[in-house]
């Protein structure tokens, strides 16, 4: 079974790599010597994403009911086309194996219809003194109408006869992030990890390259990926030296990724502040199908009994962010997902010391506010009885949008902030008091981050909740 698994994949691989040097060929004759492209490309679909599809007539082998993926409970044919078969290898053997194991399937590999935009084959190639425009008159271009995410949102409207998606993203998106990645990020897709930590303190980045230099060489981590053009492949201490000093002004959310072989390492982005960012990355690291992310960053406490420093563990959001509310409705439930909150609670018992009624002193769990509004203060009259109304223990600026993405796009989620400041209580962040609490607080909330994660890892597919399943959901995770 996994031969057949493994010539699929390379069939992808080489459809895919053939489509990439033709489209680069005849763009490079065309900037070197005005050559056209020869008309039957396009008919032949020879500039094409290669199209992944699976004929299920309905027999099963042993289907594995309590999965919250790899299933197909409708007869028919799935499709999706894929990009950078590489990048994905050991997720789409994965996906197409479990499929295989319990279900009489027809796996195929063929073109697509889909053709693969110029943009995203330029790299190595010069384009001389040809524009965008006279590019796109000759070759494929980005159509943004036909980029979305409909399958995801559950908007995609299919003929009787069309294939259902097998996957949430299709190549074009999919393509469409990944460049974004590497703008925003300023880092290779290809270090991304499978585990990833969100926060909006440069500080945590400081904290979190120091750990990751010494982790190299230990519990199968093999290099530190950074923007800025950081690596280190050996171990290194006081690795926050060798950061760019200027990464964080040329990338909007640098990234650093402390990296496995199976991809199961740490990525950490610097997301900065605000949903709007927040929302960005997201929907762009989302392609890569992580098997989680996690919010670290700070928050305001609203309850007088609440210390600078204090732990809060989010079970429920007040959604004040606005940015998702056209695509996912404020008055959806955004469910707490269990394996994720078990982790990061043992993992603050572990790292803090504290347990029981000790650690209750420390960690509230409740409802956090997620606002749009940086100056949320000078209006709290206007938002008081809502914020009591909730029951909210905490406001910020990212985590109800990381969740709600998380949600969207079936990746398990999960928020444990620190107190930073309590505005309603006269505890205001003032220069002074936040450095004597960042250098305090810090290294140890990201301890209990990057510790929930090597717990998440142990998970495995149990991790992925039915919970965030759609009633009409593509087999592939």
């Amino acid at each position: 079974m996994q031969n057949r698994i493994d010539q699929i994949h390379a069939e992808l691989v080489r459809v895919y790599e053939t489509a990439v040097a033709t489209l680069k060929a005849d763009i490079a004759a065309y900037v070197e010597h005005g050559t056209l492209p020869p008309p039957e490309r396009r008919s032949q679909r020879e500039w094409t994403y290669p199209e992944l599809t699976v004929r299920y007539a309905g027999n099963e082998r042993e289907a594995v009911y309590g999965r919250a993926f790899g299933r197909l409970v409708e007869t028919g044919t799935y499709a999706t086309t894929i990009t950078r078969p590489h990048l994905f290898a050991d997720y789409l053997k994965e996906q197409l194996t479990l499929l295989d194991a319990e279900y009489e399937i027809e796996i195929e590999v063929g073109r697509s219809d889909q053709e693969i935009p110029f943009p995203y084959v330029l790299d190595g190639i010069g384009v001389g003194t040809a524009t965008p425009q006279q590019l796109a008159a000759h070759f494929p271009s980005t159509e943004l109408a036909m980029i979305g995410d409909e399958i995801a949102d559950g908007l995609m409207i299919f003929a009787e006869n069309d294939p259902k998606p097998l996957a949430l993203f299709d190549g074009l998106r999919t393509d469409f992030s990944l460049a974004r990645l590497a703008h925003y990020t300023g880092t290779s897709p290809d270090h991304c990890q499978k585990f990833i930590l969100f926060t909006n303190y440069h500080r945590y980045v400081d904290e979190f390259v120091d750990w990751a230099g010494t982790q190299i060489g230990q519990d199968g981590f093999t290099a530190l990926a950074g923007a800025g053009g950081l690596y280190l492949d050996e171990p290194t201490d006081n690795a926050r030296a060798r950061l760019s000093d200027t990464a964080w002004r040329r990338h909007q959310m640098p990234a650093y990724h402390l990296v496995r072989e199976d991809k199961s390492g740490i990525t950490l982005v610097n997301i900065g502040v605000g949903p709007s960012n927040a929302k960005t990355i997201t929907d762009h690291l989302a392609v890569l199908r992580p098997e989680a992310w996690l919010m670290i960053g700070h928050c305001g406490g609203l309850r007088e009994t609440q210390r600078i420093g204090d732990f809060v563990l989010a079970h429920a959001y007040l959604r004040d962010d606005k940015v998702l509310d056209p695509v996912l409705p404020p008055e959806i439930p955004l469910p707490a997902i269990a394996e994720v909150q078990q982790a990061l609670a043992e993992a603050a018992e572990i790292v803090s010391g504290d347990s029981g009624a000790n650690l209750k002193k420390r960690m509230r769990t409740g409802t956090v506010v997620t606002t749009d509004d940086r100056n949320w203060e000078l209006r709290y009259t206007a938002s008081a009885h809502r914020f009591s109304l909730s029951r909210a223990i905490a406001i910020e600026m990212e985590s109800a949008t990381i969740s709600a993405q998380g949600y969207r796009f079936r990746v398990p989620y999960g928020t444990l902030l620190c107190v930073s400041d309590k505005p309603l209580h006269g505890e205001l962040k003032l220069p002074g008091q936040a450095n004597r609490f960042y250098e305090e607080a810090i290294a140890g909330h990201l301890k209990i981050g990057l510790h929930a994660c090597a717990l998440l890892r142990a998970e495995g597919d149990s991790l992925h909740s039915r919970k965030l399943r759609a009633f009409d959901e593509p087999p592939f995770r």
